[in-house]
């Protein structure tokens, strides 16, 4: 039980990888907010945890809104006591090259994993200051925080960007013991990725099964992908890692696709 007693938000929970983090993280003792776009599919989640002994509450986040993000973290603090652990996690993604890439999904995109980052970690972060307890921040970057694809620019763009707002809070932070890493997954096969693979055939003419064995993986170790359980352990140590020596940093989950 490394988190017993802890609360934990965690953005884009209702599903894929944050799903798992919950689902962990409720199984080590926290008390874990589903926060998700869709409040059905987020008090769906919560109560599947609670459940299974868990303790979990549901809540709507338009992570773009401020207003949706300071009233949400709000009722979290009033049910909870405070927040110990944010994973800001919400991330959507599209394909396309450069040339045709529409101006709004560019800002759709860097709005949800950036401005959603920037709301997120302000809301909470004002309470783990005034709480004195220190708190832990960690935000769901990806190897395309490192390194570039095709077709993927504001994506690359936006994950780029979360390492530099990780650096920024893991110095502001430190001293309210506050510390902020940055998880930089590989590909996973969430419905976000798996929509992809017709997705990257069709720009790159090549079969899906060509997607996954020369793009997707070609440049793992074995060949495998990342799984949700790989991410949400690594999240874990995290989160649990009580300590200022581990903080601004990124941890790469990818079977060895980007090797720091």
């Amino acid at each position: 039980m490394r988190l017993k007693g802890k609360v934990a938000v965690i953005t884009g929970a209702a599903s894929g990888i944050g799903k798992q983090m919950a689902e962990t993280f409720a199984a080590e003792g926290a008390k874990v907010v589903i926060a998700d776009l869709n409040i059905n599919d987020a008090k769906a989640t919560a109560q599947a945890i609670t459940n299974n002994n868990g303790i979990a509450m549901g809540i709507g986040m338009d992570v773009c809104n401020e207003q949706q993000v300071e009233s949400a973290i709000s009722e979290v603090i009033a049910a909870y006591g405070g927040i110990d652990i944010l994973i800001s996690n919400a991330g959507i993604q599209y394909i396309s090259p450069i040339e045709s890439l529409p101006f709004a999904e560019w800002k759709k995109i860097l709005a949800i994993q950036l401005d959603g980052a920037f709301l997120t970690t302000r809301a909470c972060i004002k309470d783990m200051y005034k709480s004195g307890k220190g708190g832990c921040i960690i935000y769901t970057g990806s190897v395309h925080s490192h390194e570039a694809s095709p077709l993927k620019a504001p994506y690359v763009t936006a994950k780029h960007g979360l390492l530099g707002l990780c650096k920024v809070i893991a110095k502001e932070g430190a001293k309210h013991n506050v510390r902020a890493n940055v998880i930089c997954p590989g590909y996973v096969l969430t419905p976000l990725v798996e929509k992809q693979i017709p997705e990257q055939a069709k720009e790159l003419g090549i079969t899906e099964e060509d997607v996954v064995k020369t793009v997707m993986l070609k440049d793992t170790v074995d060949g495998e992908f990342t799984t949700t359980e790989d991410v949400a352990q690594v999240a874990l140590f995290l989160a649990a890692f009580d300590s200022n020596a581990l903080t601004g940093q990124s941890i790469v989950v990818s079977h060895g696709w980007f090797m720091q």
